[in-house]
């Protein structure tokens, strides 16, 4: 399992990601627009605002995984992660999260990581918590924040 950089090549797999009902109910994918969201995050690598990773088993394209939200003047970081439906129940989201934090903490210097998650979206919470995530509040309307320190 790696993380590679998220570019237009992977247009068609974010498609098929973003037409998944639970990507559309519980993410901010747009549904049909992977371009246009992609060139969000490559936009925001360049002003350092967000990232975008596709999450690859050997050369398959089995999620994606995202900094939302880089702010550098306080260290934070918002990261998400969404796993293609065929490929749940392997422990994907939880190995690319793991990845992510990683990077996060090593390349951003991050501080302060955090997750929003939707109360219903039960895998996911499972993933933080197996990753070391804590429930630390409310944000948006109910959606959960969840923070931590995996691996601490």
């Amino acid at each position: 399992m790696r993380l590679v950089l998220l570019t237009r090549d992977h247009a068609a797999a974010v498609r098929e990601l973003s037409r998944d009902p639970d990507v559309q109910r519980f993410t901010r994918v747009p549904r049909n627009a992977p371009i246009a969201w992609i060139e969000r995050y490559e936009a925001g690598r360049l002003d350092g605002t967000r990232e975008a990773f596709a999450i690859l088993d050997g050369d398959t394209f089995v999620g994606a995984a995202v900094a939302a939200a880089i702010d550098q003047a306080t260290h934070t970081v918002e990261l998400g992660y969404m796993v293609m439906p065929n490929e749940r129940g392997r422990r994907i989201g939880t190995q690319a999260l793991e990845l992510l934090t990683a990077w996060a903490k090593t390349d951003l210097g991050a501080t302060r990581i955090e997750l929003v998650i939707t109360r219903e979206n039960v895998a996911s919470k499972r993933v933080a918590e197996r990753c070391g995530y804590v429930v630390a509040g409310e944000r948006d309307g109910g959606e959960l924040w969840l923070l931590g320190s995996p691996g601490a």
